[in-house]
């Protein structure tokens, strides 16, 4: 295996070995579905390239619930195979293929009927315990458990006691999504797939029906190539109906954009040990532990405008502070708000108009020769959907390919890691950390934390925290550039570290001390510097004054006001 190392110097000499010779498949999404396809291809022993138009995870997968999750609440539509297969996927992220990056988190579900809820919701919690240990992968999450009023109000001070009659209590698991992509993008580059960001499909290339290749536009470099393969995947998410009329071929099902908005408050607004889950009208609400933070989302709303940024708007965050003070003895106001962010779900069109009612069932197509289309499913699933993906491509090759076998492989920094976690404290006395500093790394970069350990040892200065960001240690900030492909200030803010999100200056203020730790890995003049900075400050603004705003249509407009980092 090779090193999982992207930086500038290897995003460089992979455009060039993309260009030189024929792919056997070419990924066109650096989301979490095209990043594990690339993984599977890769790792069948495939001659594998991917390409992102932005940066790893920039649109719908790093804005997610940040949930890895069976879904309970398809149990209640009967979708069993659905819940079944996400269960399994569950349990071999938890256990196999990312245990530094994927923990369990509980959840309590209030009640808010005597006998006949208790009965019914226990019925589908105690299913989904047992459809999970039925596959194997049950093991490390605790079961369900029926609490009294007294009980639940215990573990969740901050509940109203006219609010419920009682609860349930459940487990799932949670992740940093747009951390969980780079890993992704990380191990499929260590078993040789190629990986570009900031590189844009502007064309396919056509040999009669068939499309052999795709033309790419380095976003940063500006230079044009010619990238063939002999099948290309396009699992570009909710842009699937855009990158599709490029082969001026009409699609065999067509993508539909949901928004889903989450607000980001401190941990100490909500006084609970446990996260909730709340029925509303709609769907479900979610109130999830966040390290020093709660997560409280989701909204379901169908959206026709900018793919890029979508933006939320005031009655958006209305909408979730309303569900969630409706069970909480101190509500929340919007001043206890630090973040929020905005994504959209790529939901297969089906024939209700409702989106909560759309398929998150995935599809694969092969809608001409060379093209192979994913689309649809739900993060937890990601893997399943890049196996489908990849036997849809093979298909294609005329010769026999090795089966999938992701299933056995983990992510880097997987290996070691429950060894070094248990020597936790031993590293701390040996780089003069605080231990919570080095359980901090652990659970970020799993056994790559002793790569930026080796940062610090060689610069000390870099072991001290971001200023305004002290949850993040300056190293972080170098080692997203040197090894996991970050190429500017607003990768580092939003994606590779959560600081636009978990400060109420919403980064603004981390911003200048990151820019010039970036500036020399990337070869920044004073002007680029100061270019990288405004660019950041301008779409905080933007975000702000979209979220200022009544409805979807002023907020999109809003958040269009801040120009893009790179120009096409």
């Amino acid at each position: 295996m090779r090193t999982a190392t992207l930086g500038p110097e290897q995003r460089d000499g992979s455009l060039a070995a993309l260009a030189e010779r024929e792919l056997d498949v070419l990924v066109v999404g650096g989301g979490v579905v095209g990043a594990g396809t690339a993984l599977d291809a890769a790792t069948r022993g495939l001659v594998t390239g991917l390409v992102e138009a932005r940066d790893w995870a920039s649109g719908t997968s790093s804005r997610s619930s940040k949930l890895v999750h069976g879904g309970l609440r398809y149990l209640e539509m009967l979708d069993f195979a659905l819940v079944r297969e996400a269960l399994k996927e569950r349990g071999l992220l938890l256990e196999r293929l990312a245990p530094h990056l994927v923990k369990p988190v509980p959840f309590l579900y209030p009640l808010q009927h005597k006998a006949w809820e208790r009965a019914y919701a226990g019925t589908g919690v105690a299913l989904y315990d047992v459809m999970s240990l039925a596959r194997g992968h049950g093991r490390g999450l605790p079961g369900h458990r029926h609490l009294t009023r007294r009980h639940a109000l215990r573990v969740a001070p901050c509940l109203r006691k006219d609010a419920l009659t009682g609860a349930l209590q459940y487990y799932d698991a949670q992740m940093d999504d747009a951390r969980y992509v780079a890993t992704l993008v990380r191990t499929a580059a260590a078993y040789g797939a190629q990986v570009a960001n900031r590189t844009r499909v502007t064309g396919f290339l056509r040999e009669g029906e068939r499309v052999v290749g795709a033309r790419v536009t380095d976003l940063e470099g500006g230079g044009e190539y010619e990238i063939r393969a002999q099948q290309i995947v396009n699992a570009t998410g909710v842009w699937t109906d855009d990158t599709q009329a490029m082969v001026g071929e009409r699609g065999q099902f067509h993508v539909k954009a949901s928004k889903g908005i989450h607000l980001v408050v401190p941990k100490d607004r909500i006084h609970s040990a446990t996260g909730l889950i709340l029925r509303t009208e709609k769907s479900v609400l979610f109130v999830i532990p966040w390290g020093r933070h709660w997560i409280v989302g989701t909204t379901d709303t169908e959206w026709n405008l900018d793919k890029a940024h979508p933006a939320a708007s005031s009655a958006d965050i209305d909408y979730l502070l309303e569900h969630v003070n409706s069970v909480l003895s101190v509500p929340l106001t919007r001043d206890d708000v630090e973040g929020v962010y905005a994504g959209l779900r790529p939901l297969l069109a089906g024939e209700s108009e409702a989106t909560s009612k759309l398929s998150r069932e995935h599809t694969v197509a092969h809608p001409v020769p060379g093209l192979v289309v994913v689309a649809g499913g739900k993060y937890t699933t990601y893997r399943v959907m890049a196996k489908d993906a990849v036997d849809a491509a093979v298909h294609g090759l005329d010769r026999r390919v090795a089966p999938c076998v992701t299933e056995e492989i983990p992510l880097v920094g997987a290996e070691g890691y429950r060894a070094l976690w248990n020597a936790r404290a031993r590293i701390a006395a040996r780089t003069g950390l605080h231990v919570v500093r080095v359980e901090h790394l652990l659970n970020r970069y799993g056994s790559l934390a002793e790569e930026v350990l080796d940062l610090i040892a060689q610069d000390p200065s870099l072991g001290a925290p971001l200023g305004g960001a002290d949850d993040y240690l300056r190293a972080e900030v170098v080692y997203a550039v040197t090894h996991e492909g970050a190429l500017h200030l607003d990768d580092v803010m939003t994606r590779r570290t959560r600081i636009s999100i978990e400060t109420f200056d919403r980064g603004t203020r981390s911003a200048r001390e990151a820019a010039e730790l970036m500036a020399p890995v990337l070869g920044w003049d004073e002007e680029k510097k100061e270019r990288e900075i405004e660019y950041y400050e301008k779409r905080v603004e933007a975000e702000r004054e979209s979220q200022r705003q009544p409805d979807d249509l002023t907020a999109d407009a809003a958040r269009l006001g801040a120009p893009d980092i790179v120009h096409s």
